[in-house]
């Protein structure tokens, strides 16, 4: 094996070099505290993924497998199980709800669909290899979920947008080299060895779209978070794996993007940090970043005119296909189709004022007030708002009162929860606290917040999970 010169500037080689060489003391502290803010996001829809039905089937998969108890999954006290497989269920935990964080596109061709939710993967591996691995600190931990997200979002930034144009699920595919990379560096593996990780997570990476609106959707999540975790370990025992496997004619971004700019990410890794420049969102809603503007732009028009659920005749919602198309259900009967459905969104936010844990239920899905207001929930595509760009996610929503008012309002482009608008810290730790009610007491998260808080002056990292799992 030829040892790996970034200055080759290829693709596999930055992502290897810069996540074998990066040190705790490397990292600004502008984003360790996103970091912070990205693990308490993490950890709390995690944990409020394990009530998710999704979670019940795995616990009876992981059961039967025989696995090595090393390592606890998150949020479930009964089972030990591989690191691999503690990997697989707090993927499969954290994007059960579909309510973790979303990277920001630097390109302006890029659509949000293409964009990672680059916080699960890199967490779920740091996570279940801390459990493992003897002497695993806070400063490694953070160390390895921050290089771990920076691999991740760059590779996502490189890859042509067909990758996700086509029918690939990023989170899924891309997702494993943020979980690949992060295992790496805790292993404490060199440049060389962390490329054939990489080579090795490149014949992993997967997932369709065809999946969305099912349990497949975070299985895609789950299996990136597990095989970023398989490849490193693998290749510490000496497994080989091809060492440019992002690069080339028959390298993952030609065979899966039909290419990509390379040259976008190239010498940049870690310069800026993709954490704080240009950042990434954190979810209010479970759902798909997408609605989001729409969501809240129909709750304050609700809000602003004092309507009632009673008062509503009919809502039309115009936008371009960067919304319509990936937000395929007409309507919703599940609340895995409900992430994907305008209808059952809008229709929550009427009813119920908010949406959030106690409303992404079957049973809310399924009521008779529910399925009713869906009926009254339409989408429309409109030019105007596609002529301001792919990049844009804009939409206008049209209330039709039982009255016979007509009442209109836009989305606002700098949404909720992105870096021009971001959640506060307070705000974080709120949405932390609505995901683990019924989980955790009050003390409990409490515990877990001031723990990651302080995660630099850990000395085990594993006081995470153990704070976690109460």
């Amino acid at each position: 094996m030829k040892d790996i010169n970034v200055t080759d500037r290829s693709l596999t080689g930055d992502a290897a070099g810069f996540a074998a060489g990066l040190a705790f003391e490397d990292i600004p502290a502008h984003t360790l505290h996103i970091a912070k803010r990205c693990i308490i996001d993490g950890l709390g829809v995690m944990l409020a993924g394990t009530e998710q039905e999704a979670l019940d089937v795995a616990e009876r998969y992981l059961a039967g497998t025989g696995a090595t108890p090393v390592a606890r999954p998150v949020g479930n006290r009964k089972l030990k199980v591989s690191p691999q497989q503690a990997a697989f269920w707090n993927g499969l935990a954290g994007h059960a709800m579909d309510w973790d964080d979303t990277q920001v596109a630097e390109g302006p061709d890029r659509p949000y669909g293409l964009l990672t939710h680059p916080t699960i993967p890199p967490l779920s591996a740091a996570l279940a290899l801390s459990e493992a691995e003897p002497g695993v600190s806070g400063r490694d931990f953070l160390t390895g979920f921050v290089a771990g997200v920076e691999v991740e979002c760059k590779i996502a930034e490189a890859i042509n947008p067909d990758h996700y144009n086509l029918g690939f699920h990023t989170s899924g595919t891309i997702g494993t080299f943020g979980s690949a990379a992060a295992s790496a560096r805790i292993l404490g593996l060199n440049a060389e060895r962390t490329a054939q990780v990489l080579g090795g997570a490149a014949s992993m990476a997967a997932g369709i779209r065809a999946n969305f609106g099912t349990m497949g959707k975070p299985m895609h999540v789950g299996r990136s978070s597990e095989n970023g975790v398989t490849s490193a370990l693998l290749a510490r025992e000496g497994f080989t794996f091809n060492d440019a496997a992002l690069d080339g004619k028959w390298g993952y971004l030609s065979v899966a993007g039909r290419g990509g700019e390379p040259e976008l990410v190239l010498g940049r890794f870690g310069d800026p940090f993709s954490l704080s420049e240009p950042g990434v969102s954190i979810k209010p809603y479970p759902c798909g970043v997408l609605t989001h503007p729409s969501m809240d732009a129909m709750k304050a028009l609700m809000q602003e005119n004092g309507l009632s659920p009673e008062d509503i005749d009919s809502v039309t919602l115009y936008a371009s296909n960067n919304i319509l198309h990936p937000i395929r259900f007409r309507t919703a009967q599940t609340e895995l189709e409900g992430k994907f459905c305008m209808a059952f969104l809008l229709s929550a936010i009427i009813l119920a004022g908010r949406a959030g844990k106690a409303e992404f239920t079957d049973a809310f899905v399924q009521s008779p007030q529910c399925q009713a207001m869906q009926q009254r929930v339409e989408t429309q595509f409109d030019p105007d708002i596609a002529a301001m760009g792919h990049d844009k996610i804009l939409s206008r929503i049209e209330v039709v009162t039982k009255s016979g008012g007509i009442i209109r309002k836009f989305s606002d482009d700098r949404y909720r929860g992105g870096p021009q608008n971001p959640l506060s810290d307070a705000e974080v730790e709120g949405k932390f606290l609505d995901c683990v009610a019924g989980i955790l007491t009050d003390a409990q998260a409490r515990g877990v917040l001031d723990a990651i808080w302080s995660l630099e002056d850990q000395a085990d990292a594993r006081v995470l999970l153990d704070r976690v799992n109460g």
